[in-house]
């Protein structure tokens, strides 16, 4: 089984039901709403066609709703598209109307962006393609001259190398969108753009006065989230090293390193972590990846990443189910390497939780023992989170009667989220019947060594105080 989760964006290309069928059954883990297009019709339509196709075929689903944050682009071109010269001069002016771009001048949808900038800063348009330095600022105009032209064209990203711009990562829209997200019951909502902690429990604050549950994935764009990194991850579910904006602001060359240090940051706190932008960005049109996207594909397996994001390839891809799949080989392939079957996590470390303890234990065990599979009767996914963060080559069958816990346990590398009812089940006999039930669905066999971890008490939170070696009757 792949252990490292995979996530599509749904958009156009999906919407044609055959396509999301064959995505869902080719072993897709989670999808995404990106709310930076489309209307909440759209996004209704998409989760209710997904959960509809997902429990056609008995497959546990991860929705996750992704907000725009703030809107730091350009305007459009009179034109459309042209093309800017090295040494051209170019104006970048906030009180342009947004649709009447020529070749010397372009509006802003980010009015405050003349307040953040300097003569001799550097602006970065298109994820870096263009860019441009600061000559002058004067009220509304931001007067620069062409470093490194190209094809500019409408509604492209625009950053200032080295970050430091002063949009709130939270706007109005961004809280209708989380309205219309927490209605259709997500399981996790992605906040763009965060500066700090504060950033991320303001978010969360909102989602408690809606009286919502959805997880929180913190995606780092920022430079300045790097500086408050330690903080940010604390207070959120999941990190997403996201790497268009955050590339552009500290550089393509310290990107690789700091995806590194996130990854392993995220796990070090046993939160998750997923890396994304343009990792098969070829595959939008092309039948197969270049040799440099099955390298980062790989190499973000190999440093411990809980999943891997498709975006434009699946949203709007000539084939999203043939970029699935060959993602879903580079990961089992780089899953061989023996890297991936060995850790120290936390094994310096004193445990606050019992059950965390025992998730620990477990993990330890079965990377000393020979057994098929760790089965972990659990009711928040807590224990299995904790036990995903070891690097093993041993699947973790997740088994809960929440399908909340079962939808976010489709997240955690290594994790298979089973559906098991254990409201009426007996106590003393339970670990039978869960290896009965495994039996039945064929995730194990008679005669298989597993270890299993349970509560003393059902249906208590953080109560799991038990690890056991069993054989399959």
């Amino acid at each position: 089984m792949r252990r490292t989760k995979i996530i599509a964006t749904l958009g156009p290309a999906t919407d044609d039901l055959s396509v999301l069928t064959r995505l869902i059954t080719a072993g897709v883990d989670a999808v995404r709403l990106n709310f930076s297009h489309g209307s909440a019709e759209d996004h209704r339509a998409r989760v209710t066609h997904v959960r509809r196709i997902a429990s056609e075929q008995k497959k546990i689903l991860c929705i996750i709703a992704d907000l725009q944050g703030p809107k730091i682009r350009i305007g459009c071109f009179k034109a459309g598209a042209l093309i800017l010269k090295d040494k051209d001069l170019f104006t970048f002016d906030a009180l342009l109307d947004e649709n009447a771009g020529t070749a010397k001048s372009v509006g802003l949808t980010y009015k405050d962006l003349p307040k953040d900038v300097s003569p001799g800063d550097t602006l970065l348009v298109d994820d870096g393609r263009l860019s441009f330095t600061v000559l002058a600022v004067k009220d509304s105009q931001i007067q620069c001259q062409v470093l490194s032209g190209g094809t500019i064209s409408d509604h492209k990203g625009i950053n200032r190398l080295g970050g430091g711009l002063s949009a709130e990562s939270f706007t109005p829209k961004d809280k209708e969108d989380m309205r219309t997200a927490l209605s259709l019951d997500v399981d996790y909502i992605a906040i763009s753009f965060p500066r700090s902690a504060e950033d991320i429990l303001a978010a969360k604050r909102h989602i408690a006065d809606m009286k919502g549950h959805a997880g929180i994935i913190a995606k780092i764009e920022r430079r300045e989230a790097l500086d408050h990194i330690d903080g940010i991850i604390e207070v959120s579910d999941a990190i997403m090293v996201a790497r268009g904006d955050l590339g552009v602001e500290i550089g393509d060359a310290a990107l690789p390193a700091i995806q590194k240090q996130l990854i392993s940051q995220a796990r070090a706190k046993n939160k998750i972590a997923i890396t994304a932008t343009q990792m098969m960005e070829s595959m939008i049109h092309s039948p197969i990846p270049t040799r440099a996207e099955v390298m980062d594909v790989a190499n973000a397996v190999l440093d411990g990443t809980d999943a891997v994001m498709l975006s434009a390839e699946t949203s709007n891809g000539d084939d999203p189910v043939r970029v699935l799949e060959a993602m879903s080989r580079i990961c089992l392939g780089a899953e061989q390497h023996p890297k991936t079957l060995v850790s120290h996590h936390r094994l310096d470390k004193k445990f606050s939780h019992t059950d965390e303890a025992i998730a620990m234990a477990a993990m330890y065990t079965a990377n000393h023992l020979s057994v098929k599979a760790i089965v972990c009767l659990t009711e928040s996914g807590s224990t299995a989170l904790w036990m995903s963060r070891i690097r093993s080559g041993i699947i973790i069958l997740g088994l809960s009667p929440h399908a909340k816990t079962l939808r976010k346990m489709a997240l955690y590398r290594g994790v298979v989220p089973i559906h098991f009812s254990m409201v009426h089940e007996d106590l003393d006999h339970i670990d039978r019947h869960a290896l009965h039930y495994l039996l039945q669905q064929a995730f194990l066999k008679s005669g298989d060594a597993v270890l299993l971890t349970k509560g003393q008490h059902i249906g208590v939170l953080g109560g799991t105080n038990t690890l056991q070696i069993l054989v399959v009757p």
